[in-house]
């Protein structure tokens, strides 16, 4: 970089606050994520496989590139041929597109898991379940964290953890991070912890800084695990907890205001996404512009059973609600069953989708799963046929 490229660099740091920089990133991504929208000619219309308990045809209309994650969205895979058409439902189609339609949800690719600071660690902890709770009560004195700072300990990471276990985890298709990138952001513009238990590398995470809106978020973006850890899946969860836990006491230390735990799936029913929401994380969209959305128009018979299949997040004057599906004769207990995984923090509204008007005791269940939130979303029935 020439000394001029420097100076105009620094110049720029300097005039332009943290703050801005994100809302211009932001802005950019956004411009990046429309131009892309509008290519046309990479779209397709075409019929999505179902999942074996639904009775709902699905059509999709976007970019090819996309239809996949339309899938992981919906909850669907490859069983059933999606060219099928349900001929003895009339008004069964979804229809699923990347272009805003009338009365369809606006449904978000991605969502931010983030844990709210400034509050004592104990006061965090006592969102946890009472399981995971006593775990790392019981297990905290073994491990300790450190950083990684030499470039044997950052070569160890990146050749040993990181990249083993996302491949691991996602196959060919693994976002893999390069070498370079790892060590600038260990180096320079982040930081590499290695967690050791009784004095043994167990894992790794990486994160780094960031300023939205004047707050300071620490993101944890990245963790890995040696294939003792990654390969039994026991030793994984208490590992992969303990090392969420100590990103959280970093990150209240180091005086953030946040600790975001990147991002997930924007799927009510994902398991990193519940995995995250028993650590206290909250839901939070900020950060998403450069991401697209989906829009989902939900078929007009059948609605209740499709939501209860697939619970749906969507966007709704900028704030992020919950569709759940109530499906006629379902008893209280499977009600509670199916959704008591489904308490997010985060959510401005509720909606219940049901053929008949829900009773106030189910309603009441309902609204017990969001008590404890501050302040608590508001839960609607919607009525249909």
């Amino acid at each position: 970089m020439s000394t001029f490229s420097k100076y105009k660099s620094i110049v720029v740091q300097k005039l332009i606050s943290p703050s801005m920089r994100f809302e211009i990133k932001e802005t950019l991504a956004w411009i990046r994520e429309q131009l892309n929208r509008a290519c046309l000619w990479r779209w397709e219309i075409t019929g999505l496989p179902q999942r074996d308990d639904s009775q709902n045809d699905i059509l999709y209309v976007g970019r090819k590139a996309h239809r996949e994650l339309a899938k992981i969205l919906l909850g669907i895979g490859n069983t059933v041929d999606g060219s099928h058409v349900n001929e003895n439902l009339p008004g069964s189609k979804v229809l699923v597109s990347e272009m805003p339609m009338p009365g369809a949800l606006c449904v978000p690719q991605y969502v931010r898991a983030i844990v709210r600071l400034g509050r004592p660690v104990e006061e965090i902890m006592n969102t946890y379940d009472d399981k995971l709770r006593r775990s790392l009560l019981k297990q905290r004195t073994r491990y300790r964290m450190q950083q990684a700072l030499s470039d044997t300990e950052i070569e160890l990471a990146d050749r040993e953890m990181l990249n083993p276990f996302a491949k691991a985890r996602h196959g060919s298709s693994a976002s893999q991070i390069s070498s370079e990138s790892i060590r600038s952001s260990a180096l320079e513009y982040g930081r590499l912890d290695l967690l050791l238990l009784d004095g043994e590398i167990v894992a790794c995470m990486l994160g780094n800084a960031s300023i939205r809106k004047g707050k300071r978020y620490w993101i944890a973006d990245r963790c890995g695990y040696p294939e003792t850890i990654y390969s039994d899946p026991k030793r994984l969860g208490e590992t992969n907890s303990i090392n969420h836990h100590f990103a959280i006491e970093s990150s209240i230390n180091n005086g953030f205001d946040y600790c975001d735990f990147a991002l997930c799936f924007a799927r009510p029913d994902d398991g990193l996404l519940q995995f995250k929401r028993r650590r206290g994380a909250e839901l939070n969209t900020i950060g998403l512009r450069g991401f697209g959305h989906f829009y989902i128009r939900l078929p007009k018979v059948g609605a209740a059973q499709f939501l209860w299949n697939t619970p749906l997040f969507a966007i709704e004057h900028g704030n992020l609600t919950l569709h759940l599906g109530l499906p006629d004769g379902t008893s209280d207990e499977e009600f509670v069953s199916r959704y008591r995984q489904m308490g997010f923090g985060g959510l401005s509204k509720i909606y219940l989708h049901c053929n008949k008007p829900a009773g106030e005791r189910l309603l009441t269940m309902l609204r017990n799963l969001y008590k404890h939130q501050t302040p608590a979303p508001v839960v609607t029935c919607i009525t249909s046929t």
